[in-house]
């Protein structure tokens, strides 16, 4: 399991990361860009897609093409935590060292496509407080955690229920 876990863990991550680094640069360098938090999302989905063919691996070539649940889960919590791990660790040196003004082009970016519907003074206040809540690395660790983490472990959890199989229920 670890070099199933080590392989599709670090292929994840590599992917994950390449694309949070696409899309910063994209708000960056395209300044009318107007990103979507579904879009984003469903990207993410895709790319933890490999959760689940590195489950589908470890039973059909480990485990002779039996799995429980819980070996299932188990497997697709490592290879999340590895790849949400290393997009918090990159995403710190990336914007530590490389876009420290991330928070206020973000927020800018942010306000500048707020729709008539939207409460402009609200966003401007959740936007200020972001930047001082941002001074703090514990929470850019939390944060950044949490934006990936989640979408992981809902795909473990579907891939564990899909992918189980008890021995009698193998066919040939």
């Amino acid at each position: 399991m670890k070099k199933n876990v080590l392989i599709f863990g670090l292929v994840l991550s590599i992917i994950l990361c390449i694309n949070m680094i696409l899309m910063v640069n994209l708000m960056y360098s395209n300044p009318d860009y107007r990103g979507n938090d579904f879009l984003g999302y469903a990207s993410m989905l895709v790319i933890y897609s490999l959760i689940y063919f590195g489950v589908r691996n470890y039973r059909n070539k480990e485990l002779k093409g039996i799995i429980s649940f819980g070996k299932a889960f188990k497997t697709g919590l490592l290879i999340t935590l590895m790849a949400s791990v290393s997009y918090v660790i990159v995403w710190l040196f990336y914007y530590y060292l490389f876009v420290p003004d991330f928070i206020e082009v973000y927020s800018a970016h942010v306000i500048k496509n707020c729709t008539p519907e939207d409460d402009i003074s609200a966003k401007i206040t959740e936007m200020a407080e972001l930047k001082e809540n941002y001074k703090n690395p514990l929470f850019v660790i939390l944060v950044t955690f949490s934006e990936v983490f989640p979408v992981g472990l809902i795909v473990t959890l579907l891939s564990a229920f899909i992918l189980k199989r008890k021995p009698n229920n193998i066919t040939n």
